[in-house]
């Protein structure tokens, strides 16, 4: 994905905001002992946090106080004076109260799920919860500004006098520090979005209209802007789970809350003539998706008025040591509790330890002018925006004058002008450089408007070809070209064969995204790894691959494919294609083949299949988003269902074709997030070929002789070990993201997942292909019973490694069975 690290990747511009007041320290009890969950505000306000797991806290305002008040339950009040603007390391003891209670509780450890007034409190916000917010209205309208930006924190000397940093100090002129975490950092990035959302109540429907997007650099690069769309989803306080950065964190307002969190009634104050109850929540458990914090709630509506959570730092995962997250309602009458702002910071580290530097990622949404009871037709809902409107992201200042929620400060402009005066600097283009050709495969020639790569390909392994060297190249002006052309070459030193490929695509119709394609490839390719059949010219899977295999891997077919398609997407995600494809097909290998009889009786042999298609197929994938607008545009989501139809017709004597038959195909794949269980991922795939057809255009049963784990594919099953013209295989994976290990003392801190797997096959094979069948290898399919394996896995092996402990269910006695097997994955997700 072009240009995703550059957030970061640009360590680099200065933003000091100038908070008039900041304050820091620890609260400790009379015996010296931290105390954990205090409430801490500037006093005569409710700007204010909580203390962390070890008393210490943190907080910053734009405001000038004199003052904090520090309160927790079974503790007397403390109200401490501020002589400074900046006042950090205080320490303050609060004192037992003693006089007004006949008994001391002090809540730090479990709550009492009974006779607890917070959790009576509770249930009233669960049977109110669908009677708040935009929930009471049919139709609704409102404006919303956001703001995103990335620092680079903990900024200090070492840093700055770094070598990597020669001729750009000018990026340190102006630092400033959090008033979440109390670091230092330094603003390197800014992106701003102005839209209106429209909603219907009745219709189930919302639209999000996009007025105005700018950042500092990268203004029209709409690849970086749905990167971080999708970074900071929009979620629902409300709802039983949060769910970004992948996961899915229990809610402090969740139905399952009062298993999974403490809650304690701290205080009660009016806020804006609205009588509210403050509650401190804090998990039961570490190692869990959960948050700390508190919130303020109406007394009537049993609204959310203030929230704010802070994720615990025990918790399963990766890459991200601080989220903190604060939002604001207000009331637009008696009833009407409506969200006016969103904060949402979180600190990317490759280290949770305490001082380890990050990236912060900033997230403010401002909410305004609501609007409601306007219908709108059915139809404006499901309109789409087909073409890229530059003007969107390229408004004057004056624009963005109007529509900002809130100004930006000094330095936040200034961001806009320092990274202009950065990208002058020959050292940070080379970083630039280096960071886009790790994060897209290609190498950016912008000269000649090419994409050297993918760099991943240029070296690989087999029996056949040995040693491997492939080099390619792609026409890229920028994501929403109207055209495209990709080409490549390789040489096998074993073979000493020239392989290439070359391939052409261009959008003739945006509405519609009619594309047409076509190319031609001839390669060295494991047919046998893929169920569904692919006419992808340019494509090579992983199973091709020897670097690391189970026995030989050395029957692989020497293809020779062309192929013309025109394809549609009249529905959104919705995609109609016809192909025309022909193909050759012959074995790569002295020790394998793919021959067969010409007829019945078994009197000639030919080993080259030769072979014109004509496909038809269907791809509906609801609920994905993609990026750009052009005749490639990069998925931004992951979490949707893709459904596949197929039919593919062989016709004999076309080009000199060999067959006729016809084949019938389709797959299901749907990933589920399950809460607190974790990710589950279900995959069907069935097919059926009429017609008598040879080993090259059947249904092979994907084994995986290789030692990475690849989804879809059976890791107990050699190549070609079933074959079938009728199948149907069933793949379940389930990641419970560490709920079982973070119950174990000796594992828990690991911070490692379990992950679970299930993989069946059902096939059968006619007579009639038997009876052609002249090659060195015996039809087997899994007919009496379907063919199972499952498997135990280990994930998040220091962050990256996951490992699949793979056990064959049954048909041990074939030949060459291989009873049990280690695989293993590269893996990079939070």
């Amino acid at each position: 994905m072009k240009q995703l690290f550059v957030p970061f990747l640009l360590f680099l511009l200065p933003l000091l905001t100038q908070a008039q007041t900041k304050a820091g320290g620890l609260v400790f009890d009379e015996s010296g002992n931290p105390v954990p969950f205090a409430n801490v505000v500037f006093a005569g306000s409710t700007e204010g946090t909580i203390t962390n797991e070890d008393g210490r806290f943190y907080l910053q305002s734009d405001n000038t106080y004199d003052g904090l008040k520090v309160t927790f339950v079974g503790f007397q009040a403390k109200e401490v004076s501020l002589p400074q603007k900046v006042n950090y390391n205080l320490e303050i003891t609060l004192q037992e109260e003693t006089e007004s209670l006949n008994e001391v509780v002090i809540y730090t450890g479990k709550q009492p799920k009974k006779n607890n007034p917070a959790i009576d409190i509770l249930r009233k916000i669960w049977a109110n919860k669908r009677s708040n917010g935009l929930n009471l209205v049919d139709q609704y309208q409102y404006d919303k500004y956001e703001k995103v930006e990335f620092d680079l924190n903990t900024i200090d000397s070492a840093l700055i006098n770094s070598k990597i940093f020669n001729k750009m100090e000018f990026i340190f002129d102006q630092m400033d520090t959090s008033r979440i975490t109390g670091k230092t950092y330094l603003p390197i990035f800014i992106n701003e979005r102005s839209s209106q959302v429209f909603g219907d109540n009745v219709l189930g429907k919302e639209k999000e209209e996009l007025e105005g997007n700018r950042n500092s650099g990268f203004s029209t690069n709409q690849t970086l802007i749905a990167f971080i769309q999708e970074l900071y989803n929009d979620f629902n306080v409300y709802d039983n789970y949060l769910k970004f950065f992948d996961k899915s964190f229990v809610s402090p307002l969740s139905t399952t809350g009062i298993d999974t969190y403490n809650y304690v009634l701290s205080d009660s104050a009016y806020i804006e003539n609205k009588w509210c109850y403050n509650i401190i929540y804090y998990p039961r458990r570490s190692n869990e998706l959960t948050f700390k914090g508190d919130f303020w709630v109406n007394d009537t509506t049993w609204a959310i008025k203030d929230i704010n959570l802070q994720v615990n730092k025990s918790a399963n995962i990766n890459w991200v040591k601080e989220i903190y997250i604060e939002q604001e309602f207000d009331v637009l009458n008696d009833s009407l509790f409506l969200i006016t702002r969103d904060y949402f910071l979180s600190d990317f580290s490759l280290r949770k330890k305490e001082g380890s530097r990050g990236v912060y990622g900033k997230r403010t949404t401002l909410y305004d002018n609501y609007k409601f009871d306007k219908p709108l037709d059915e139809s404006f809902y499901d309109e789409r925006v087909t073409r890229y409107e530059e003007d969107v992201y390229t408004k004057p200042d004056a624009f963005w004058e109007d529509k900002r929620l809130e100004p930006l400060s000094k330095d936040e402009k200034g961001v806009y002008v320092m990274l202009d005066s950065l990208k002058k600097v020959p050292k940070f283009q080379r970083f630039y450089d280096v960071g886009s050709v790790l994060v897209s495969g290609y190498y950016e020639w912008d000269d000649a408007n090419l994409d050297i790569g993918p760099v991943f390909s240029a070296f690989g392994f087999n029996d056949v070809e040995g040693l491997r060297i492939r080099g390619g190249a792609r026409t890229y002006f920028d994501q929403n070209d109207p055209w495209r052309i990709e080409g490549f070459g390789a040489y096998g030193f074993k073979d000493k064969k020239f392989k290439f490929g070359l391939s052409g695509k261009v959008l003739l119709d945006h509405k519609a995204r009619l594309i047409l394609s076509g190319g031609y490839r001839q390669d060295v390719e494991q047919i046998a790894a893929s169920l569904t059949t692919s006419t992808d010219v340019l494509g090579r899977n992983l199973a091709s691959s020897s670097l690391v295999t189970v026995g030989n891997n050395d029957q692989l077919t020497s293809i020779k494919l062309a192929n013309f398609a025109i394809e549609a997407e009249f529905l959104k995600n919705l995609v109609v294609r016809s192909d025309m494809s022909y193909r050759t097909l012959k074995s790569a290998s002295p020790t394998f083949n793919l021959d067969y009889y010409t007829d019945f009786t078994q009197s000639e042999i030919k080993s080259e299949v030769k072979q014109a298609e004509f496909v038809l197929s269907a791809i509906y994938e609801p609920g994905k988003r993609t990026s750009g607008y052009g005749v490639e545009r990069t998925v931004t989501n992951e979490w949707f269902p893709t459904i596949y139809f197929g039919y593919t017709k062989g016709v004999e004597g076309l080009l000199d074709s060999d067959f006729d038959y016809e084949k019938l195909q389709m797959s299901y794949r749907q990933p589920w997030r399950m809460g607190g269980l974790g990710t589950f991922s279900s995959t069907i795939e069935a097919g059926k070929t009429f017609g008598e057809v040879p080993l090259g255009l059947l249904s092979v049963v994907p084994g995986n002789q290789n030692l990475f784990s690849i989804y879809g594919t059976f890791p107990q099953l050699n190549y070609y070990e079933f074959i079938t013209d009728t199948y149907a295989t069933l793949h379940l994976e389930h990641n419970f993201g560490g709920r079982i290990f973070g119950r174990i003392p000796f594992l828990k801190k690991l911070n490692l997942r379990e992950i679970i797997g299930f993989r069946g096959a059902w096939g059968s094979i006619s007579d009639e292909n038997q009876l052609i069948n002249a090659t060195n290898i015996d039809y087997i399919a899994p007919n009496k019973k379907p063919y199972y394996e499952y498997s135990v896995g280990i994930g998040n092996i220091l962050k990256v490694l996951r490992i699949d402990f793979n056990f064959r269910g049954n048909y041990l006695d074939t030949p060459d069975a291989r009873k049990f097997g280690i695989t293993g994955a590269l893996e990079f997700s939070f």
